[in-house]
């Protein structure tokens, strides 16, 4: 058997995008709970900050520090699955490719996901990531228990029966309440989805939007800016069999198509602007229809090679609709060329404190822009629209709202606020984006 043990270095840190950088003090790659507890005593000795980070895919600066910044990468792999209890307990920085790969090797599946799986577990959970679903919400909602160490260094277990308050906060904590070192998901035995992706209209879609949700498990679109078209993608689940795409005709979809052609082409848009417009409608009718049947994270997940930057709303479900029409009329008459489609999910309203369908059934409007194009002005418009309709911002994308506004769309701010001076009154996971999110 290997020992494994503590590392530390002292590196320059960027993320997925390369929009946000930090040079901390230094790096800690702690191999045990015990480890990183000390690891934390240590740095608030020193008067130093902590904040763990995972795969570095958020697009805000909510793992940024100047002070000792936590990888996960010895903290790995699987400790537990209980078939009893149809559940798994993972330790922290796996990622969501090697747990999804593990499970199915054992015959299970977690109920939904987003569309990657880069990111580690922790990462993901704590900063909401979802996919899209009619009953079943985001991967933080399918937590069933999760290990917590506090700024002290004490070691919480929380459950809705085991330290319930930190539960009901600490499943979508943005770092803000300690560092998670495991959690316990609930799974279930592997299932087959059939996926059916087809072309619709702008027009078709928004109008038929309520009855689309209602009728599939798991549905999506992507509207293409500057055009009236669309692409739908419905997930329900199937008797079988297994009929995944053909390795040439996905090759061609999920790789030329999706990543190579349209790399080139937000490349000439963002070196020609005025050719968006003309390569949008290109875009939008490229894609043809298709359906295949496969494992649940064969169908959920897509690679994502091109780079982009990243808003995303949660807006009330049934203000879906208005919000979408307004971003659309917004864009036609502004001079602005969108190169990137943007995306709609939707989830059921869930019971975590700072979740983005906290209380409420949501719809998630997602824009994005090609990495190095100037976004603001685009992104701006955009949030004044999402605000307006009292939009929640993904806490780990492009945002500029403050504690003050997420105060007034999220009823239970206070009581994640007020844990938070609990569990950490001196504010040793603290930087500038929780001030600026969370308040002092």
């Amino acid at each position: 058997m290997t020992d494994t043990y503590a590392r530390t270095t002292t590196s320059t840190w960027r993320n997925w995008a390369g929009t946000v950088t930090a040079r901390p003090a230094r790096t800690e790659s702690p191999a045990s709970v015990d480890e990183l507890a000390d690891v934390l005593r240590r740095a608030g000795a020193e008067g130093l900050r902590v904040k763990p980070v995972g795969a570095g895919h958020s697009f805000t600066a909510a793992a940024a520090t100047d002070g000792v910044l936590i990888r996960p990468d010895l903290l790995t792999g699987i400790r537990d699955i209980d078939r009893t209890a149809m559940t798994v307990t993972v330790e922290a920085g796996t990622p969501l490719k090697r747990l999804n790969t593990a499970l199915a090797r054992e015959g299970l599946s977690l109920t939904n996901m987003g569309d990657i799986m880069e990111q580690t577990i922790a990462g993901a959970t704590s900063t909401g990531t979802h996919g899209t679903g009619r009953d079943s919400a985001s991967i933080a909602a399918q937590i069933r228990a999760l290990e917590l160490v506090t700024a002290d260094g004490t070691v919480l277990r929380c459950s809705a029966v085991e330290n319930p308050e930190v539960f009901a906060a600490a499943r979508i904590g943005i770092g803000a309440l300690g560092v998670i070192t495991a959690v316990t998901l609930a799974v279930e035995p592997i299932f087959l989805l059939t996926a059916r992706e087809e072309p619709m209209s702008f027009d078709r879609v928004t109008a038929d939007f309520d009855a689309l949700v209602a009728e599939n498990e798991h549905f999506e679109f992507y509207w293409f800016p500057h055009t009236g078209n669309c692409n739908t993608k419905r997930n329900n689940r199937s008797a079988g069999p297994a009929a995944p795409p053909g390795r040439v005709s996905s090759w061609i979809d999920d790789e030329l198509l999706s990543n190579g052609v349209f790399q080139v082409a937000c490349s000439l848009g963002r070196a020609v602007p005025a050719t968006i417009p003309s390569i949008a409608r290109l875009s939008s009718r490229a894609l043809s229809a298709r359906t295949y049947t496969d494992i649940p994270y064969k169908v959920f997940t897509s690679p994502r090679r091109v780079r982009f930057v990243e808003m995303e709303y949660a807006v009330p479900r049934e203000q879906a609709v208005t919000v979408l029409r307004e971003l659309k009329a917004m864009v036609e008459r502004s001079p602005l060329k969108i190169s990137f489609p943007v995306e709609v999910r939707t989830a059921p309203a869930d019971d975590m404190a700072l979740s983005t369908a906290s209380g409420r059934d949501s719809a998630y409007i997602a824009v994005h822009l090609y990495k190095g194009t100037p976004h603001r002005s685009y992104f701006t418009a955009v949030e004044r629209i999402m605000t307006a309709h009292a939009g929640r911002p993904h806490w780990g994308k492009v945002h500029t709202r403050d504690a003050a506004y997420l105060a007034e769309v999220y009823p239970r701010f206070g009581e994640f606020t007020a844990l938070r001076d609990r569990l950490d009154p001196d504010r040793l996971f603290g930087n500038d984006y929780l001030r600026r999110v969370l308040g002092d």
